[in-house]
């Protein structure tokens, strides 16, 4: 059977982190790459792996490859820490790798909580995510937010799930889309690319109607409204500030 690796980026995730490696502790190795937390984060991971690292800041797919570099193993699965590894889901790992096939990477469905909610409209399920891969042959795009995972070919399927802890409530949320959309539009503007009026004005429009009727977020009732509206509010951030830093 091939041995596995799981890396894990981190910055002041003391909240999370203790739930994410408690779940991991059927794997080969943990490796943990650490942006500098301020809170116990690193004493924390400390207690559960000697793999641990401190590297400055390089996106969010250069600091998960620059982790995979620090890995014993080819197979890697990437975890964030707001995420646990289910048993189920360890056991469908590792049946897969006692023969892995002819896959460099693997995407695995997730299942969303919102506030401790599991989402399950709007897109947020199955949310299929590639996250097992052979490091030999695949790696994330060096992309400072929504980074991907590429390789060669079409990327094989686990069914069985990871949980995905993502926002503890709708502050959080608007925080993040505030802070990714800056992301994505330094990213942008750094290539020379600003948005145009159908970007600024229509794109979020459809970011809401397929949200919340194509996808059927209504049936989350009010939760879904607002996770439409999100959408929407997050498509106009990060394209409005390609021209408005």
């Amino acid at each position: 059977m091939e041995k596995i690796s799981v890396t894990i980026i981190t910055l002041n995730e003391e909240k999370n982190i203790e739930r994410c490696l408690e779940s991991l502790r059927w794997a080969d190795e943990i490796v943990v790459a650490d942006s500098f937390s301020s809170d116990a984060t690193v004493e924390i991971c400390r207690r559960f792996t000697d793999r641990v690292f401190q590297e400055q800041w390089r996106g969010y797919g250069g600091q998960k490859n620059f982790c995979a570099s620090k890995a014993s193993h080819r197979w890697i699965l990437n975890v964030d820490a707001d995420e646990v590894v289910p048993p189920a889901t360890a056991q469908a790992i590792r049946r897969l790798l006692a023969e892995p096939g002819a896959h460099a990477v693997y995407e695995l469905p997730r299942k969303n909580h919102f506030g401790g909610r599991w989402v399950r409209y709007g897109g947020w399920y199955p949310d299929r995510i590639a996250r097992l891969y052979d490091r030999d042959r695949a790696a994330f795009s060096d992309w400072p937010v929504h980074e991907r995972l590429e390789g060669p070919g079409r990327p094989g399927r686990i069914d069985a799930p990871l949980l995905h802890y993502s926002y503890g409530g709708m502050e959080d949320y608007v925080a993040r889309q505030n802070r990714y959309s800056t992301l994505f539009a330094e990213d942008r503007r750094a290539r020379g690319w600003r948005a145009g009026g159908a970007h600024i004005y229509l794109r979020p429009l459809w970011a809401f109607v397929r949200t919340y009727f194509l996808r059927q977020g209504l049936r989350e009732g009010f939760l879904g409204f607002f996770l439409s509206a999100g959408a929407a509010y997050y498509t106009y951030l990060k394209y409005a500030k390609t021209r408005w830093p």
